[in-house]
């Protein structure tokens, strides 16, 4: 938040609309108080620096300011025509004039309360999740979607709600197929108003689907005049629907005497003979009054086959035909881009909608299982007209409810297709669902949920498509339930709902009782859904959303990380599952790019950091430096598809910067073990971010359009002899890792390493350790830490993918063939690789020929480095740096370039540097560079701590 407080500005902020400063929450008593009083002067000042609050400071994530009123003109919607009607005439719809009758006969009053309860439970515990994201924040079209998505992250937002836009489509055909239902039990051949040779034809399905074709165009009509028409004519059709209601429960009361009411003649369970039917032969159930026999007779079940689907009934699959006839709970947050305040009406109207209906329908079941025998509601879906004293008043609620509630989820369902064409969460296949009228009303989203509605009516039948609507919506609610719950667990210090009444066990009880009640009743359904949800995830997470929303997953994430970094204890470390957590340091990563991506693939699960140190001060620069360089190296990591964290710091000397750096990266028990350094020679570096090849992930992937954005920000490599650090500043990094008691190994060479080239390989190639210390030859008997880290180092090569497939790892043992027993050496060799673990093929070096350059005289002879006896052996520190001949050099270069055949990248002793001064500094890195000077991946590496074990 901007705060302006200078006089100059605060004088042009223009005045505050009225609707502005109510909805305001920074426009506080205590400042409107003090402005009241006194001086009249700094009460002006005061109430424009009031306005300068609530319309220019407060902004958005976006940029946008909250209080911004371009949209309120579509905002004409109160919580009773935006909410309560919707959602109560979607919760009417089917159930209470037309299946209500056969839940009770099938199921019995007992298990229908049982399932009032269980639906009704299930709608409370969601309606307290919805009703705490809606007051969360500022709420936009869109609906449970939008809730759903900012909730949980574009992937999971993405997959949910074009599950929930099914679920709309399937309801607006089901509501349909009841009001067709509807009409042709009362108008078409031998309904309640024809006779038996008169009436709408209904011999076939075909026209059973013209007439739903024609009640969903009607809705079309509706949709298109825009949601300020819908709102006003759900809230006549709601009076009506509930005028008919109340008809229904006064006629039950009123006549209170026995009556014979026929069978539909379309029941062709009580008439087999469909072609000999007539007024002589009817069938008839009774109507007996309110009656106590007749109440004990449907207190229990009785599941029979329902006559329009051919299914015997049970628990389940009446629940599912009762559940979706009360799935309209979100069909008020659907309207939440055009309702003027979402946060309260979302709310208050849901809560008001659900008593009101469940109260209804505990009545009217009660009433009806009072007064009407079982056959009877069995067999005639609309008995009540019957019963009513003045029959229209029931056909009147029929196509009301129905009606209304396909109208509700045809424009709810277009108003979800809107969102998510607007979020371009599926390419640009739904640009088109974002083209609106000039008054907001999504019209191409309209014409396409009704299209898909008119391929759904083909299912024809209402308790056919019920299960399928139910199971959708159930996962719907069970989303909506997981969102408030992440949100909860997460505890984010934002989210805080002015809704307080809800917690962490109401979501939990939500999502458990829908995901039990969708395997109840379809397992195939759900199964299928919960396939094609994952699905969509997967697929919006492998492609470059192009959305800037926050993901619950990384709040989740964080708390999860945060915790378990806790529990990690650094003192309980155990060899046995030591990693390497590596720490390589660049300096420029335009020339380091294949040695990026190799410590990549021999982190093995490990940390691993990028570090970088830029040489300044602070007190140079307006803002520190490193927060802008961040981003763009986060860029380049995403680009290269490495797993790494960043480090950055600004510090007087690359060596003070370094220090930070080992002390600082990582946290708790994932700390930096292992600093990597590039190799310090003469080679002019290469652009190697040019040459790296863009790997595209396989799945829907996209190339980064920002690359060329961070190809600019880094510096070319140097072309002339210019360095940042002098030989002594390198060694003395080395020497301050090892003071940080860090292992180190060098990398030579890095940018003639072709990964791609050794993945394509047809031969194997080897990953070559050489475990001796060249510089110290009496020592190659031996194997001290710097050699099992080599060899763990090359073994986690291998074991990396790709590399496994290519490479095998092959140890040089180097002996003197005049003095030593070659095969039992082998055979020691064998055995310790063996007790380790390590499948590697072993091949025998004599490097006698060397040895004798080291007693020859010369100016570069160290007699420190001469064969010595086995007595002297144990005061030979193996891991010590000491100077040789230069023959010596060339020799063992030579000996080493003869067996580089298939090699990919080979491991080397790095001995420690010399402690003398800092004038040997250069003589070690001489040497180092003359024993390597070939054109291949060279590591040298020293261990300072075990990294193996032979313990089970």
């Amino acid at each position: 938040m901007s705060l302006n407080t200078q006089t100059d500005d605060v004088e042009n902020v223009g005045e505050a609309s009225d609707s502005d400063s109510e909805r305001s929450p920074l426009l506080i008593s205590p400042i409107s108080g003090f402005a009241n009083r006194g001086n009249s002067y700094l009460n002006q000042k005061l109430k424009r620096f009031q306005r300068s609050l609530s319309i220019s400071s407060i902004r958005r994530e976006d940029g946008r300011p909250i209080f911004e009123s371009s949209g309120a003109s579509q905002r004409v919607l109160g919580t009773f025509a935006g909410v309560f009607c919707p959602i109560a005439l979607s919760m009417f719809s089917t159930l209470l004039f037309l299946r209500g009758g056969f839940v009770v006969g099938q199921a019995g009053l007992l298990e229908t309360y049982s399932q009032l309860i269980l639906a009704y439970f299930i709608l409370i515990m969601t309606v307290l999740s919805i009703c705490a994201i809606s007051t969360n924040g500022a709420m936009e079209g869109g609906g449970a979607y939008y809730m759903i998505s900012r909730a949980l992250g574009p992937e999971f937002g993405g997959s949910i709600g074009f599950l929930f836009y099914v679920a709309q489509v399937l309801s607006c055909a089901l509501y349909v197929v009841g009001f067709v239902e509807g009409v042709l039990e009362n108008f078409g051949v031998g309904g309640s108003f024809t006779g038996n040779d008169h009436g709408l034809p209904n011999d076939t399905d075909w026209w059973k689907y013209l007439y739903s074709t024609v009640s969903l165009f009607i809705c079309l009509i509706i949709c298109l005049i825009g949601g300020a028409m819908f709102a006003r004519t759900s809230a006549a059709i709601l009076l009506i629907v509930v005028v008919c209601t109340l008809s229904v429960m006064i006629s039950i009361f009123a006549k209170n005497y026995r009556l014979q009411i026929d069978i539909p003649f379309n029941n062709q369970y009580i008439y087999p003979n469909q072609s000999n039917l007539n007024q002589n032969n009817t069938i008839t159930g009774n109507y007996t009054g309110l009656s106590a026999t007749t109440f004990r007779e449907n207190l229990f079940n009785n599941y029979t086959v329902d006559y329009s689907t051919d299914r015997q009934m049970n628990y389940a699959t009446v629940f599912a035909i009762l559940f979706s006839s009360v799935t309209g709970i979100l069909n008020g947050a659907n309207m939440s881009g055009e309702l003027r305040d979402p946060s309260k009406a979302i709310p208050r109207g849901t809560l008001s909608a659900v008593c009101f209906t469940f109260c209804t329908y505990f009545i009217l079941t009660t009433l009806i299982a009072g007064s009407c025998s079982r056959f009877l509601l069995i067999n005639d879906y609309v008995f009540l007209q019957q019963v009513n004293l003045w029959k229209p008043f029931v056909v009147i609620g029929i196509f009301a409810s129905t009606l209304s509630a396909s109208l509700g989820n045809l424009i709810g369902g277009s108003r979800i297709l809107q969102a998510l064409g607007n979020d371009q969460l599926f390419w640009s296949l739904l640009k088109p669902a974002t083209i609106t009228t000039k008054s907001g009303n999504p019209l191409i989203s309209v014409f396409i949920t009704w299209f898909l509605s008119q391929i759904v009516l083909l299912v024809g039948k209402l308790n056919a498509i019920a299960p399928i609507v139910s199971v959708f919506f159930l996962l719907s609610y069970a989303s909506v339930n997981l969102a408030c719950l992440a949100l909860e667990l997460a505890s984010a210090p934002n989210f805080r709902p002015t809704f307080n009444y809800f917690s962490w066990h109401t979501c939990t009880l939500g999502i458990i009782g829908c995901m039990i009640m969708c395997f109840m009743i379809s397992p195939i359904y759900t199964s299928i859904s919960l396939v094609l949800m994952l699905i969509l995830a997967i697929i919006l997470h492998f492609r470059t959303l192009p959305t800037t929303w926050a993901s619950i997953s990384q709040a989740l994430i964080f708390h999860q990380v945060r915790k378990y970094l806790l529990i990690l204890d650094p003192r309980k470390s155990h060899i046995k599952f030591w990693r390497p957590q590596l720490l390589l340091m660049v300096s420029n990563p335009r020339q380091s790019c294949e040695l990026m991506d190799f410590c990549n693939d021999i982190k093995k699960s490990g940390l691993y950091v990028i570090g970088h140190v830029k040489v300044g001060k602070l007190d140079d620069y307006p803002t520190d430096p490193v927060m802008e360089e961040t981003p763009k190296w986060l860029q380049l990591i995403n680009h290269m598809k490495i797993k790494a964290f960043v480090e950055l710091t600004l510090s007087s000397s690359v060596s003070e910067g370094f220090q930070q750096l080992v002390r600082l990266s990582g946290l708790g028990g994932m700390k930096v073990n292992t600093v990597c350094f590039g190799f310090y020679d003469d080679t002019m570096p290469t652009d190697s971010l040019l040459k790296t090849k863009i790997r595209k992930r396989k799945l829907f992937g996209s190339i980064d359009s920002s690359q060329q954005d961070f190809e600019s920000y880094f510096k070319l490599p140097r072309s002339n002899g210019e360095r940042h650090l002098t030989v002594n500043e390198y060694i003395g990094l080395i020497q301050d890792a090892f003071k940080l008691q860090k292992s180190v190994f060098l990398c030579r060479n890095f940018q003639l390493l072709n990964k791609e080239n050794i993945l394509k390989s047809n031969e194997k190639l080897f990953i070559d350790v050489w475990p001796v210390n060249f510089f110290r030859p009496d020592t190659a008997s031996y194997f001290d830490n710097s050699c099992l880290f080599m060899l763990q180092l090359a073994c986690i090569l291998t074991m990396q993918s790709g590399w496994k497939k290519h490479t095998q790892l092959r140890v040089f043992l180097c002996v003197n063939s005049l003095s030593e027993n070659t095969g039992i050496k082998e055979k020691k060799l064998s055995t310790f690789l063996r007790q380790l673990r390590i499948q590697a093929k072993i091949v025998i070096v004599s490097f006698e020929h060397l040895l004798s350059h080291l007693t020859a005289d010369g100016d570069h002879y160290s007699a420190a480095a001469a064969p010595q006896s086995e007595g002297e052996l144990d005061d030979v520190k193996m891991h010590e740096f000491a100077q040789v001949p230069q023959a010596y050099l060339e020799g063992v270069n030579s000996l080493l370039q003869a067996n580089l055949n298939q090699s990919a990248v080979t491991f080397m002793y790095l001995p420690r540097p010399p402690s003398s001064g800092q004038n040997t500094y250069t003589a070690y890195l001489e040497q180092l560079s003359a024993i390597s000077s070939w054109s291949h991946p060279t590591v040298f590496v020293h261990g300072l701590h075990p990294v193996t074990s032979t313990a089970l």
